[in-house]
C-alpha cells in the first residue's frame, strides 16, 4: 500500500502522517530484531506544534502488526486527543516514561524503551555496560543509569528520570531495561540497535567465563569520539532506509 493511498491518510496532516508511518515502521523493526516484550514496552514520537503532543502505541497491539493508524496521540498530561479515545487505550507506565523525556528533551523526537533479556541482564549487573566491544564503546561516557523504583506509575519519577538522563541519549534503567532516543527515527533506531547488540555481546562474553580484554582508556575515548563527533544524520537516514526493506513485504502495511 502506498503512503498516499491509505484510507486513513485523510484524517491527518501530511507531516503527522509521515511521523505515524515512521513510528509504525520503527515498531515493526524493533519486532523484527526481537526486541519486544509482548505488549509491555513502548516507542513514541513527538509531533510538531506548540501543543507538545506525542504518539505512542495503542495498548494491546503487537509490535509486528503496528500500523500508522494504530498510534495514539496524547498530550503531556496523558489525555488522548483523538476522536473515540475509548477505542485507543494507552499503557500508564509508558506514558510516565515517555512524557518525562518529551517534556524535557527537544532533541529526542523519538524515544524507545525495551525489556530485552540482554538489556535486563546488563541492567542488573552492578558494573553496568562494560567497554568490551566496539558496540559498547559507542556509549562510553555517553550512557546514563536510573535506579529502579517499581512499575513506572508514579508521575513524580519523571523528574528523577530526566535528572539521571542528563544530556545523554541512552540510559540503562536498573533491573528494568533500556531507554534511548534520537532527533530522527533513524538515529533512534541506530541507538537501540547498538545498545542492544552491546548488551547481547556482554552477556555472551561473561557467560564464557574467560578473562576479559579491555581496550586502553585512550582507545575507549577515541572510539566514543568517533561515534559521537556529529554529522551522522546522512548515515542514520541511509541505514534507516535500508532497514525499511526488511518490512516491505509485511502482509498488513505499516503505512495504513
Amino acid at each position: 500500500m502506498n503512503i498516499a493511498t491509505s484510507p486513513n491518510r485523510a484524517k491527518y496532516s501530511e507531516e503527522e502522517w509521515q511521523i505515524r508511518c515512521d513510528l509504525a515502521a520503527l515498531y515493526r523493526l524493533v519486532a523484527h530484531y526481537k526486541m519486544t516484550d509482548f505488549i509491555y514496552t513502548h516507542i513514541s514520537a513527538r509531533l510538531p506544534g506548540p501543543e507538545h503532543h506525542f504518539l505512542i502505541n495503542k495498548y494491546g497491539v503487537l509490535f509486528h502488526e503496528m500500523r500508522a493508524s494504530d498510534l495514539v496521540k496524547i498530550d503531556l498530561h496523558g489525555n488522548i486527543v483523538e476522536e473515540e479515545p475509548e477505542s485507543k487505550p494507552v499503557n500508564a507506565a509508558g506514558f510516565t516514561i515517555h512524557s518525562a523525556i518529551h517534556m524535557a528533551r527537544e532533541d529526542m523526537a523519538y524515544v524507545i524503551h525495551t525489556h530485552t533479556a540482554a538489556g535486563i541482564a546488563v541492567s542488573a549487573q552492578k558494573h553496568g555496560l562494560l567497554p568490551i566491544s566496539q558496540h559498547a564503546l559507542k556509549f562510553y561516557g555517553h550512557l546514563a543509569y536510573h535506579g529502579y523504583e517499581g512499575i513506572a506509575l508514579d508521575l513524580d519519577e519523571r523528574d528523577r528520570l530526566v535528572a539521571d538522563l542528563g544530556q545523554h541519549k541512552a540510559m540503562i534503567l536498573r533491573n528494568h531495561g533500556l531507554l534511548v532516543g534520537g532527533a530522527s527515527v533513524g538515529e533512534a533506531f541506530n541507538m537501540i540497535y547498538y545498545l542492544e547488540r552491546a548488551c547481547q555481546a556482554q552477556v555472551a562474553t561473561l557467560a564464557g567465563g574467560a578473562e576479559l580484554i579491555l581496550p586502553p582508556e585512550e582507545v575507549r575515548l577515541k572510539t566514543a569520539e568517533q561515534f559521537n563527533r556529529g554529522g551522522n544524520a546522512a548515515h542514520y537516514a541511509m541505514a534507516w532506509n535500508t532497514a525499511l526493506r526488511l518490512i516491505e513485504d509485511d502482509k498488513i502495511d505499516y503505512r495504513s
